[in-house]
């Protein structure tokens, strides 16, 4: 129940930050559509621990702010790549193996490298994942691994 209370709150609250409007008819319909789309996710049997984790969202939200300063420093570089006149790249396809034991959490890490300027996961099979990267030097870091292991920690791992 509490779940479900959660994703109430959490929808209301999104709706509010996207709608701007808040007459009193439109917060009906607000609540009404956020309590159909909560009344269905419990037919559905969608409310669960993978299904709502509210247990990993403060762990995400401690997460956020080192994969925005990855992703800036990230994008620097592959603009100073980009603008060099010599263009040193050298693109080089990778497995990695993952540590995350739960699909939540290998989403959280493949989309975290997808959101990497200069990287992307191209293709995922049960821990491994197959990276694309603009230059080898970019594979020869321990920011992979880094990454690897707060993705764990904000799953719960």
């Amino acid at each position: 129940m509490l779940r479900a209370f959660g994703l109430g709150a959490t929808l209301f609250a999104f709706w509010l930050a996207l709608s701007g409007h808040y007459t009193p008819m439109l917060l009906g319909f607000g609540v009404g559509s956020c309590v159909l789309v909560v009344y269905l996710s419990h037919r559905m049997d969608l409310i669960d621990e993978e299904g709502v984790p509210l247990q990993s969202a403060l762990r995400m939200m401690m997460y956020l702010p080192w994969l925005l300063k990855e992703v800036l420093v990230a994008n620097i570089e592959v603009a100073r790549v980009i603008l060099s006149p010599t263009l040193k790249i050298s693109p080089r396809m990778v497995l990695f193996h993952g540590s995350q034991k739960t699909d939540l959490g290998r989403a959280i890490y493949a989309n975290s490298i997808t959101l990497t300027p200069g990287t992307i996961t191209t293709g995922v099979n049960g821990n491994e994942f197959e990276i694309h990267a603009l230059r080898a030097a970019d594979l020869e870091t321990d920011e992979e691994q880094a990454m690897d292991m707060r993705c764990s920690r904000v799953e719960g791992g």
